[in-house]
């Protein structure tokens, strides 16, 4: 019988990871670590864009000043500017009679959860009953809307400023601005920004404030309407200050801002796979190391080099699928839906198909790569060397 022309059994490689049951559970974990670690970052990277591209409605043109740039906390319009764009902007979609035309106030203040308590930075936007007209992602989960001394929390607000979900339950008090404020209710906004914010009736938020000015106002277009009437507004009305802006735009405006952050995330990706492969290659030297007689014997018996070079492979190849395996598993039951704090506000982790794929692809790629070093090394070993090594 010739086994030169033969490939070593399938059984053969998985019975060699069984017999070393140690070195294959402290290699699994190592492996798991290291993919784990590529589906937290492209997880974030996921959730940060998925939340961007959320937010965004194409319908919506946002109106707010000039010397703001992309930082709508720092613009102030007139409170008559509402009115004047109702008045003279054409396009404007009217619901129930209603001109979807929303006057908001958004700020970054501290809030408080106990008396005295003053270092947690959250979001409040001030609104009219117009804003949920306007922003269509909005949706009341529980509760109802605010009343006067009263603001609604969205579903992710308990992430930005670092407490328990359940200590912003309906029914329960926070402070800012030098107010105390009850939470009426709890929103969700599929996934848009909107879920870090706390909304409070514009009125009670500029008296709180003592400030009349507004920081921007939203409108709602007629579905496929230009925004050109509303940026000719903006620019006839020079002694405004005023630039149009349609949502989707501010929003992908600020992806273009946080492009150097995805990008060192994309980086660090990068990094942790080549460290892994490193390790990878460490942890397989060992273990051929320790099997050079075993190698040099099949050698002898009449396995070619080739064979054995696939055998050797797919152990690690196994192995390191397993641990892409396990990590996906514990990445999905434990990561995905995670609530994590940024600037822009908050977001959810997102263990999608971008992130199996780069987590799976990952421990393949530490699986193929990590065995071929060592093993040709070992093969390259001449055989009666081989057969006395201890």
């Amino acid at each position: 019988m010739i086994l030169g022309c033969r490939l070593l059994p399938w059984e053969y490689g998985v019975r060699n990871l069984l017999r070393r049951p140690s070195r294959t559970l402290l290699t699994l974990l190592a492996l798991t670590i290291v993919v784990l670690l590529v589906f937290v970052v492209v997880a974030f990277i996921q959730g940060l864009e998925a939340s961007l591209v959320s937010s965004g409605d194409p319908d919506v043109v946002l109106v707010y000043s000039q010397s703001a740039a992309e930082s709508i906390e720092n613009s102030a319009v007139s409170s008559s500017t509402p009115a004047l764009l109702s008045g003279n902007v054409g396009g404007v979609q009217r619901i129930y009679e209603t001109r979807a035309v929303s006057p908001e106030l958004f700020l970054g203040t501290r809030i408080a959860l106990e008396e005295g308590e003053s270092n947690r930075l959250g979001l409040v936007r001030g609104v009219t009953t117009v804003a949920p007209l306007v922003r269509r992602q909005v949706r009341i989960a529980e509760g109802r809307w605010p009343g006067e001394g009263e603001i609604l929390v969205g579903k992710l607000a308990f992430a930005k400023i670092g407490c328990p979900p359940e200590r912003l339950g309906v029914g329960q008090k926070v402070r800012f601005e030098g107010r105390e404020w009850t939470i009426s209710g709890r929103f969700t906004a599929g996934g848009a920004a909107f879920e870090s914010e706390f909304w409070c009736r514009l009125p009670d938020f500029q008296q709180a404030l003592k400030r009349q000015d507004l920081s921007l106002v939203a409108l709602l277009l007629k579905s496929g309407a230009p925004a050109a009437e509303v940026e000719l507004f903006c620019k006839e009305r020079v002694d405004l200050e005023l630039q149009a802006l349609r949502e989707i735009e501010y929003y992908a405006s600020l992806q273009k801002h946080y492009r150097p952050v995805r990008m060192l995330a994309w980086l660090v990706v990068w990094l942790v796979a080549g460290a892994g492969v490193f390790a990878g290659l460490n942890l397989m030297y060992g273990s051929v190391a320790g099997r050079i007689r075993e190698i040099a014997t099949l050698q002898t018996v009449g396995y070619r080099r080739r064979a054995i070079l696939i055998s050797l492979i797919q152990e690690g190849t196994l192995l390191a699928a397993a641990a892409a395996i396990l990590a996906g598993v514990v990445a999905i039951l434990f990561l995905n839906g995670i609530a994590v704090r940024f600037t822009m506000g908050a977001f959810v982790l997102r263990v999608d198909s971008v992130a199996v794929l780069a987590g799976c692809g990952t421990g393949l790629m530490l699986g193929i790569v990590g065995a071929v070093p060592p093993s040709i090394k070992a093969l390259r070993v001449p055989i009666v060397e081989s057969l006395k090594a201890i």
